[in-house]
């Protein structure tokens, strides 16, 4: 009830306050005030499902304190936003004037020459209020093409009446403490004490325990078949060795079935992120959501835990004219607000990108607090366009790695052949 009653309140005091200060300042040269009514077309790629509806609230308010802007809202699928608008940037015809794209989408659409740079505009005015590690990952080539949205990172979710039935007072710190508490968990709870979900992205905190990443931006080399990723991915197959852990579930419906498992108390822990607060505590072993521990991934021998940092983006097209790019930066501004961001995490159960915007409203969601603690562990992408491209390729010899099809050194040497021919310039291991 108290989320309820606060994301009502608060979504009117985000009209009243951003009527305000929308009428700021003098109309200069391109400015949408002094050409007139404008519309604007927002592709939104939240899910249309749990999500879009809090987006859609904010864009009416938007319009409200605005109004010589009208928003056009189209929900675009988040698996069909990137080439979609590549295609449509790329032949100039049909791309929205702001598009809300996965963090690491901005380097390369920037380097195609698709975005508007923000510098010095209304939608930058407030950029230190963000967390300078989600600015860097919204910055290419010097310049800030992006305004954070909603951030994300990996972390390690774990049930804490399965760790305390099995006598485990605290999450573990690496990962030969995980496969010691999972051995535990299942010989006194029966349950199993870890599930791995075999998908590119969630092997990254395997890597990046080892010091290593798919690349090394500064030697411009690849590095996915490093001595350290080899070491990083061998991680992963001892785990799922391992007495207590889950076995490796490469069914095209692996993520809902570990979810689930999860959900229900059959595993007590699993590396996922925040998008899933929401299904977690509606599942029946956390309808307590006090159940849920949430923790940094553990650490690999390198000492150091590390989790991709994710997320979404508000990126403005460079093909927009004057007054088009003018309207799309006060509404980027608008969304990205301190209010606005709190509205949409006490709605979404998101993670905001900006320190004030962790009001107590916010933080009483005990998923958003618990992420809250273990972003300091999070690693920005490198800036490099063809880094999303990188997770295929990746993705594809996880799948015949763990699966026993090939060893790790010949699984991952595939991998870097196939990331060569992805980044130009980028010497093999």
């Amino acid at each position: 009830m108290r989320r309820g009653t606060a994301a009502l309140a608060l979504a009117a005091a985000i009209t009243v306050s951003m009527t305000a200060c929308g009428s700021e300042g003098p109309a200069g040269p391109g400015d949408a005030d002094s050409a007139g009514p404008v519309t604007i077309t927002w592709w939104d790629t939240s899910d249309a499902a749990n999500e879009s509806s809090t987006f859609k609230v904010l864009a009416s308010n938007f319009q409200k304190a605005n109004p010589g802007i009208t928003v056009t809202y189209v929900n675009v699928p988040f698996a069909e936003a990137r080439e979609k608008f590549r295609a449509a940037a790329a032949d100039h015809k049909g791309a929205p004037d702001v598009l809300r794209a996965d963090v690491g989408w901005t380097p390369g659409f920037a380097a195609a020459g698709y975005l508007a740079p923000l510098d010095g505009t209304p939608a930058a005015a407030d950029t230190a209020a963000f967390q300078p590690e989600l600015i860097e990952q919204a910055t290419y080539d010097g310049k800030l093409y992006a305004l954070p949205q909603v951030t994300d990172t990996l972390a390690l979710m774990y049930n804490k009446e399965l760790f305390a039935k099995a006598g485990i007072s605290k999450a573990p710190t690496t990962w030969s403490e995980l496969k010691t508490d999972a051995a535990r968990i299942k010989q006194r709870t029966g349950a199993h004490g870890f599930a791995f979900n075999p998908q590119d992205y969630y092997a990254m905190p395997f890597l990046y325990g080892e010091d290593t990443d798919m690349v090394d931006t500064a030697e411009k080399r690849i590095t996915v078949n490093s001595p350290a990723a080899v070491k990083g991915i061998d991680t992963i197959r001892e785990l799922l060795a391992a007495p207590g852990v889950a076995p490796l579930d490469t069914s095209k419906d692996a993520y809902a079935n570990i979810m689930q498992d999860f959900v229900e108390g059959r595993v007590a822990s699993i590396i996922q992120g925040p998008w899933e607060n929401a299904n977690v505590f509606a599942g029946k072993a956390f309808l307590d959501n006090a159940n849920l521990g949430i923790a940094t991934v553990p650490a690999g021998s390198s000492g150091h835990p590390g989790a991709p940092l994710g997320g979404h983006n508000l990126v403005s097209y460079a093909g927009s004219d004057a007054a088009h790019r003018a309207a799309a930066q006060k509404f980027m501004a608008f969304m990205t607000s301190a209010n606005a961001q709190i509205y949409t995490a006490i709605k979404n159960s998101t993670l905001p990108t900006r320190s004030d915007a962790y009001s107590p409203d916010v933080t009483t969601n005990l998923g958003i607090a618990g992420f809250r603690k273990v972003l300091a562990a999070g690693r920005p992408r490198p800036a490099l366009p063809e880094y999303t491209l990188l997770y295929t390729p990746l993705g594809e010899g996880l799948d015949r790695i763990l699966s026993g099809g090939e060893s790790t050194r010949a699984g991952l040497d595939a991998v870097a052949a196939e990331a060569a021919k992805l980044v130009p310039g980028y010497a093999p291991e």
